[in-house]
């Protein structure tokens, strides 16, 4: 289960990176857009925690990125950003789901779990 977290914060990076290992993902993380599209062209996580406000890239063009170019990965919008507009053309462009921060920890957990899930069964039908 591979597991890609692109915050330009590295503490929320670093914080989520040890609460998915600590469950056994294998996680990754990208402090900008640029770097985000370069790791999931290399190892194609199942599925992108994805921040929105970020200097250089910001998430949404990263979304739509990832969804032209690999549409199976599951993309989770984390952000502090919460206005109709946003989230509705953050589901447009692809994103599976959008949660605004503070985190809730078990929520988040639950929908990576689900959409890992979702992609097994996907593959298995």
């Amino acid at each position: 289960m591979k597991l890609l977290i692109v915050d330009d914060e590295v503490e929320i990076c670093d914080f989520l990176k040890s609460f998915f290992e600590e469950r056994d993902y294998e996680v990754v993380t990208a402090n900008s857009g640029e770097a985000a599209l370069e790791i999931v062209k290399k190892i194609r996580p199942q599925v992108v925690l994805l921040d929105i406000k970020m200097p250089g890239m910001n998430g949404v063009r990263v979304l739509e990125e990832i969804k032209q170019k690999f549409p199976r990965i599951k993309v989770i919008m984390v952000t502090a950003i919460e206005t109709r507009d946003k989230i509705e053309e953050c589901l447009r462009l692809g994103a599976d789901n959008y949660i605004t921060k503070p985190l809730s920890l078990e929520y988040l957990e639950n929908d990576v779990r689900e959409k890992i899930e979702g992609l097994k069964n996907t593959l298995l039908s």
